[in-house]
């Protein structure tokens, strides 16, 4: 009987039984389609060994005039600039106390320093205080003693937890001794950076959530931070960066002034009173050069926010907000849902995702300067960030779908829809962000599995080639190639990541290989109402861009009787190159003995410099009778 040549169609199909799939795909992890067949992803290496505090969510390349490359960071924590593989923490300042307010007071024994801050005339301004996690610095101080010298006061420190509005802890580096009984001096200075947010979304509104979950007893009795995920959006106006804290300030971050200047709230570097001072997300518009500000505070109540207005500055200049007839600054309020979600720019105009409709922003020019039409109603979108624009397409997560906008909302048909949406921790759906790899045609979705309250799979969208396929993978922030050669993400250690490079996760030392392999759905000879026997195995699979001498890749081959029931038996053959001249060689054909109704064939990987991409291999299948 001649060879059995084994096609396959493109993509990842969970949405049907593994059976009825024959001829496709039904299970992988980190492989890709390309020209119809599947093959190993490739590798990540590090970008810059040194670290930042906090989970990233949040990163944007840009360019200086002068021609410097930086990347701007967001954590959790902080919000750094990086260049030239190293962090300048810019983290705006939320207050500065006096100095002579801030006195410390040491316990024999222990490494923790309680600090005592009581404003001039012992009133506690709102501004003032601060939650566990936050971070102060301190200057001024003089020494508590022998072991608490002033160098070891004068730093840089995270607060571990508040004890009244007027009082919390920092641990220090060393023991206090009964010597140590000094209180800073009376020309101590602290400064207090923004509030740090949260790095796992906090859900309900009994008790124990919000501020009164994140430490100890009392700990919200200060100012209240976010109790949402610590989401930055950020944008450039210019070399310049215009800088938000999701539901919080907007700030700005001065080129000019180094890398060694903070952000500066945007109401403060303006004279103009009705600068918003909060919102849900800015961008810069690239067509005409205007700051919008989303879910912002409106110019009769500053401070008080409306999540469905939308406000942006004077052309070219983003510290003018007042709506007057001799500027294009105004405003533009959202008449349907209850709040902005996001927006993504294209090429073409803006959309605005609410909870329940998208919207088209696009600039009209004076006098009305933008304007705003309803595109959609009953759109949802899982995350501020699980929308990606490409070209003039905007791809996005829903609830329960994904969607795509090219002049209409479209559901994308999504083979992997149950697979996905079916195990999804929707408590931490904030952490869902959406990911460009232009290179091979592909929106990536990371997300949370059921299980998981961190960011732990993956999903991917194929534009060209119009298939899905998914994995699990770590990841917390990730922007396409453009200023790198390649994609850049980050993890949970600190660090950041080439995309795309090499062939081996670099994470580790030594280096780890890439566990990757592709398994179809089951197939069966004729209708599946007799037994075949498999005899041979003819692999086609070329192992190009490999750097290891003998690249192997596992061929596995099993079968069962039934659809329900376990496969009885599998078969499995290491398929190796053997040569690259004048051709590549690999294993010409693996011996089997498999008998069933119907099969399954597996292509996995688990070797170091090793790329693999399946070509159609063949099959000595014969009749073997019915029973």
């Amino acid at each position: 009987m001649p060879l059995s040549k084994l096609q396959f169609r493109p993509g990842i199909n969970r949405e049907t039984t593994s059976y009825a799939n024959e001829g496709g795909w039904f299970d992988g992890d980190k492989i890709r389609f390309r020209y119809g067949v599947p093959e190993k992803i490739g590798g990540w290496a590090v970008a810059t060994e040194n670290t930042f505090l906090g989970t990233c969510r949040a990163l944007k390349p840009f360019v200086s005039l002068d021609g410097t490359v930086f990347m701007g960071v967001g954590t959790h924590l902080k919000y750094y600039i990086e260049e030239g593989g190293e962090y300048y923490d810019i983290t705006p300042i939320r207050v500065t106390a006096a100095a002579g307010d801030t006195t410390f007071t040491a316990t024999t024994g222990s490494s923790i320093i309680t600090v005592t801050d009581v404003p001039s005339g012992g009133r506690v301004p709102t501004g003032r205080g601060a939650v566990a996690g936050d971070f102060v610095t301190f200057s001024g101080a003089v020494a508590l003693g022998p072991k608490v010298a002033a160098s070891v006061l004068n730093q840089e420190y995270q607060i571990l937890s508040v004890v009244s509005e007027t009082q919390f802890t920092i641990l220090i580096g060393t023991t206090a001794t009964s010597a140590d009984t000094g209180n800073g001096g009376t020309s101590t200075v602290a400064v207090y950076q923004i509030n740090t947010g949260l790095d796992t979304s906090v859900v309900g509104t009994g008790w124990g959530t919000g501020e009164w979950g994140r430490d100890t007893w009392g700990s919200s009795l200060a100012t209240a931070a976010s109790t949402t995920l610590r989401i930055w959006t950020h944008d450039n106006f210019g070399e310049d960066l215009i800088i938000n804290v999701r539901n919080a300030g907007i700030y700005y971050w001065d080129k000019t002034s180094g890398v060694s200047s903070r952000a500066t709230a945007l109401s403060d570097l303006s004279t103009d009173s009705t600068t918003p001072t909060i919102a849900k997300q800015v961008l810069v518009s690239d067509v005409d050069r205007h700051v919008i500000a989303f879910g912002c505070d409106p110019e009769n109540a500053i401070g008080t926010q409306d999540p469905l207005l939308i406000r942006f500055s004077d052309q070219e200049n983003p510290l003018v907000w007042q709506t007057l007839a001799t500027n294009t600054a105004g405003d533009l309020v959202i008449g349907s849902g209850s709040e902005i979600v996001t927006a993504v720019e294209t090429r073409q105009q803006i959309l605005v995702f609410t909870d329940v409709s998208l919207h088209a922003m696009q600039f009209l020019g004076p006098p009305f300067t933008f304007g705003i039409n309803l595109i959609s109603e009953n759109t949802t979108i899982m995350s501020p960030l699980a929308a990606k624009a490409h070209d003039d397409a905007v791809y996005w997560m829903g609830y329960e779908d994904f969607y795509v906008f090219r002049g209409q909302v479209q559901k994308i048909p999504c083979s992997v829809r149950s697979y996905v949406f079916d195990d999804f921790n929707r408590s931490q759906k904030e952490k869902v962000f959406a990911a460009l790899n232009s290179s091979f045609s592909e929106i990536w979705w990371f997300y949370p599995s059921v299980d998981s309250n961190e960011i732990d799979r993956y999903v991917v969208y194929n534009y060209q080639e119009q298939a899905w396929y998914y994995g699990t993978l770590v990841r917390t922030a990730w922007v396409d190639r453009g200023i790198s050669d390649f994609p850049i993400s980050t993890f949970i250690d600190g660090k950041q990541y080439f995309q795309e490079l090499g062939l081996d996760d670099t994470t580790t030392n030594p280096v780890t290989a890439i566990n990757a392999y592709i398994e179809s759905s089951q197939m069966d000879l004729g209708e599946g109402d007799q037994f075949s026997f498999i005899r041979r195995l003819i692999p086609d699979i070329t192992f190009e861009n490999s750097t290891t001498s003998f690249p192997t890749a596992t061929f596995t081959t099993k079968v069962r009787d039934f659809p329900g029931a376990n496969y009885d038996s599998e078969d499995d053959a290491s398929v190796t190159r053997t040569a690259t001249s004048p051709v590549e060689q690999f294993t010409n054909q693996v011996h089997l003995r498999l008998r069933g109704r119907s099969f399954a064939i597996k292509v996995a990987s688990n070797q170091t410099e090793t790329q693999w991409r399946l070509g159609a291999p063949r099959l000595d299948i014969r009749p073997d009778g019915k029973r």
